[in-house]
């Protein structure tokens, strides 16, 4: 790809994390609204760096709306298993297609057709999806029921991943989107989705950590990208009663050596706040900031990690008093930040719920004349509501 259609792709078609689940969603909502209308929406085709979330994203708007999530990876498949396989009709003496029976088929059925890994399939299987993709149907075999939405994605053929030039045919089927990694897209879905508090800490701290491609990196070997952290968080939780030396080589196995030993470093200062649940439910506990940024980072993770997963509603009350109680004692560009990942969640309501017990609290305005400026400076309602 020459640096000018790079050029293209990264500057006026980027999307985040955030606005792709966005797109999907105003796509999906005008289905249900106007089925007649699938016929003239262009399919979408999502571009992308390996690891940055493309089919994560797809699959989590399925799972929230409760509907089908078909996924198909092209690159492991034949042309047949689209179009289907011809069988002998000996009465009539005709060919007869038998299609593959992971196409949906439900009238009254809702999903997304998920075509993965279309830069990295041969021509053949390219060509095998045209009619599929443009006209949602294979010949007079099978038609896609209105209530399927298809979208493919595929890595770039600059980022050293299995990817092969795109059929120009094929490509101006689709609408096309590039996917980039986005911090703050990643905290909120992080803070909300048991994402182990060293893990989403060492982002906030490092966050040029949470996606990195550098020359220096192996790219045959592990190294940071938004799936990779996913994976040391599920290291973390695994192993956390483990050695840390066992933890230590299969992070190294995943983020990558250079990002492995500074994550191992700010995993062991994490650990010096085991305690944090401690402190926040005991209102006699003496509160001691740390002066370094690393540790700030550590105990804010902590505590918004470990403020909703109260076992009753006496044990959340308590811990809403400690998250207060530590929140007036931190800076102001800290304690929003805790109050602002506190509120989020990835269920509306929760998030509402969530707000309406911290907002309410009795702390809330010795909070707010500490740290109102910085709150109202950070606060955006309608990214959280």
């Amino acid at each position: 790809m020459s640096t000018k259609n790079k050029s293209i792709i990264d500057t006026h078609n980027v999307v985040t994390p955030a606005e792709l689940y966005q797109i999907l969603s105003m796509q999906l909502d005008r289905m249900q609204e106007c089925p007649e209308d699938v016929k003239i929406m262009a399919p979408l085709l999502v571009h992308g760096s390996p690891g940055v979330g493309k089919s994560s994203i797809v699959r989590q708007i399925c799972e929230d709306r409760n509907i089908e999530f078909i996924d198909t990876r092209l690159a492991q498949i034949e042309p047949a298993d689209i179009r289907g396989l011809p069988v002998p009709n000996r009465d009539e003496h005709i060919m007869e297609w038998y299609v593959n029976g992971t196409w949906p088929r439900d009238p009254k059925g809702r999903g997304i057709i998920f075509l993965d890994e279309i830069t990295s399939c041969d021509r053949s299987i390219q060509c095998a999806a045209y009619e599929l993709v443009l006209d949602r149907r294979l010949g007079s075999l099978y038609q896609v029921p209105p209530g399927y939405l298809i979208v493919a994605a595929g890595n770039n053929t600059t980022d050293r991943a299995v990817a092969v030039t795109m059929s120009s045919a094929l490509a101006n089927r689709f609408m096309h989107v590039e996917l980039k990694e986005d911090v703050e897209s990643w905290w909120k879905w992080a803070y909300s989705s048991n994402i182990h508090p060293a893990v989403v800490g060492f982002i906030k701290f490092k966050p040029h950590m949470l996606f990195c491609m550098d020359e220096g990196q192996n790219l045959e070997r592990g190294w940071p990208s938004p799936r990779s952290w996913e994976r040391v968080s599920q290291l973390c939780h695994m192993y956390k009663d483990k050695s840390d030396e066992l933890l230590r080589k299969l992070v190294y196995g995943t983020v990558g050596n250079g990002a492995g030993v500074e994550f191992m470093e700010f995993y062991r200062i994490n650990a010096e706040f085991a305690n944090i649940l401690d402190i926040m439910t005991d209102p006699n506990s003496k509160i001691v900031v740390p002066k370094q940024a690393d540790r700030k980072h550590a105990l804010v993770s902590g505590m918004v990690y470990l403020l909703w997963r109260g076992k009753d509603e006496k044990d959340e009350k308590a811990r809403l008093n400690g998250f207060y109680r530590i929140c007036c004692e931190l800076e102001s560009d800290f304690a929003s930040m805790a109050l602002l990942a506190a509120i989020q969640s990835k269920d509306k309501a929760e998030t509402k719920r969530r707000a309406g017990k911290l907002l309410v609290h009795p702390m809330f305005k010795k909070w707010k004349d500490l740290h109102g400026a910085a709150l109202t400076k950070n606060l955006d309602l309608s990214k959280i509501f």
